[in-house]
């Protein structure tokens, strides 16, 4: 896609085309994302124990800080770059890209250093006892130590290409690793290959990430010239106007994404009391549930770009109109996924494991997750319109309100209630009330902008 293209997919192409060119590639490497978590967690369940799968369980919410970083330079640089795009400020858009790339680079070193050095501790806090602990340490081994460099750096990547509307080339790195993930996941896991277990399913996500990287980087080479994304060293730049405008956006969406580690490692001890088979179960639907919430994400952040640059060149109605066809789409692909899994969820969950215990636990879990699937995607929306436009303080209130107001509140109330298996509802319950704000909030702030009172 050449660079008038891009300009003319911003600026004329018709909505529904334009939000699916860049809607449906991101929703594509979601769900294949998606599927390889799924590959760790079946292929592990395959091996028929608990312990086992109950370790990649518990390392889920060191992985899942890894969006922290990729919030903080990917989803801040990429709402830079687009918003400089609108303008045709194409120096910002270029150093906005090189800043996020390199102190990706720097705080994936810190992460794995942080883990590695602090790992017994960690795995306290995560929930591991001394059943869980051996797997769970293994698979953070090559995820983490090993990994973390690789696997924040491809997806930050992946948002700098898809900042500039290449959003087909974005997915394609991201699905190539994500697939070739899914294809060692048996050998290294399976008693037929190297039998390793969890460890296995860790050295095969290591692997994959690596790959994902040599493909932007062989993209980048060879669209030298034609792409604004760019990663010299010459062009790294602290300017202030730059620094400020990826971390106001980047910093909300790193903490929100902080506070949902916090969330889950909440809801993982909780339910560890119960048993490995309990948090086994809690994994996979969890995994389950993960499909849809993807879809609803990769919605949110695809039309990002669409909206990051409608808003700086000053096109509202546009910008409107994009919002008001995600939110359709997306709220009737959830309503009708949510119905799919509530009937189906004790076959989805057999899938993973035949263990009956485990599929009792995690039918019973699922259908308390799905309930809020057609509420999130609102949430989901509002947040990615907040961050295209650099508003991250109203992101940033909404992650307060989903996780410190709402929904860890929710998991003591709710456990308390009906131990264990309310735990499955809180996240339904705290959505049901962001989805109502959503609404509101996105209402005013289209008021506003249609009355010219934001610049």
């Amino acid at each position: 896609m050449q660079k008038v293209e891009r300009s003319e997919l911003f600026e004329s192409w018709p909505i529904p085309r334009a939000v699916a060119s860049l809607a449906v590639p991101t929703i594509l490497s979601s769900l294949v994302m998606v599927l390889y978590n799924l590959a760790d967690t079946y292929f592990v369940g395959m091996l028929n124990n608990p312990l086992e799968n109950a370790g990649v369980t518990l390392a889920a919410p060191v992985l899942l800080a890894f969006n922290a970083v990729n919030n903080l330079f990917g989803v801040g640089s990429s709402s830079m770059m687009s918003r400089a795009l609108g303008r045709k400020d194409f120096d910002t858009v270029s150093r906005s890209s090189v800043f996020g790339f390199y102190l990706s680079i720097l705080c994936g070193i810190a992460f794995s250093l942080l883990v590695t050095v602090f790992e017994t501790p960690l795995l306290n806090v995560l929930g591991a006892d001394e059943a869980t602990a051996g797997a769970t340490a293994r698979y953070m081994k090559w995820t983490v130590s090993f990994g973390a460099v690789p696997a924040i750096l491809n997806v930050v990547m992946a948002y700098l290409v898809r900042a500039e509307g290449a959003s087909m080339h974005a997915s394609i790195g991201t699905m190539s690793g994500c697939l070739l993930n899914i294809l060692l996941d048996p050998f290294f896991i399976l008693p037929w290959g190297l039998n390793m277990g969890a460890e296995g399913a860790g050295l095969a996500t290591f692997l994959s990430n690596c790959v994902a990287c040599g493909y932007f980087f062989a993209l980048l080479f060879v669209r030298r010239g034609k792409t604004f994304v760019c990663i010299h060293p010459k062009m790294l730049s602290f300017r202030k106007t730059i620094v400020l405008g990826v971390f106001g956006v980047g910093i909300p969406a790193s903490i929100q994404n902080l506070l949902n580690v916090t969330g889950m490692t909440i809801l993982n001890n909780f339910t560890s009391a119960f048993g490995a088979n309990a948090v086994a179960a809690m994994g996979i639907a969890q995994k389950i549930n993960m499909v849809p919430m993807q879809v609803a994400m990769g919605f949110s952040q695809g039309i990002m770009p669409l909206v990051s640059y409608t808003y700086s060149s000053g096109r509202i109605p546009r910008m409107k109109k994009a919002v008001r066809f995600s939110v359709q789409a997306n709220v009737s692909i959830m309503a009708l996924i949510t119905v799919a899994y509530f009937f189906t969820a004790g076959w989805l969950v057999s899938l993973f494991m035949q263990n009956p215990d485990v599929v009792q636990y995690g039918e019973r879990f699922l259908r308390g997750m799905c309930l809020g699937l057609p509420f999130l995607c609102m949430d989901f929306i509002a947040v990615g319109v907040f961050q295209a436009v650099g508003m991250g303080a109203k992101a940033l209130v909404f992650a307060v309100m989903r996780k410190i107001v709402l929904e860890i509140p929710a998991l003591f109330v709710l456990n308390w209630l009906f131990p264990l298996y309310g735990l499955a509802y809180a996240q339904m319950c705290a959505e049901i009330i962001l989805s109502t704000m959503a609404v509101v909030v996105l209402v005013r702030l289209f008021k506003r902008l249609e009355a010219g009172k934001l610049a």
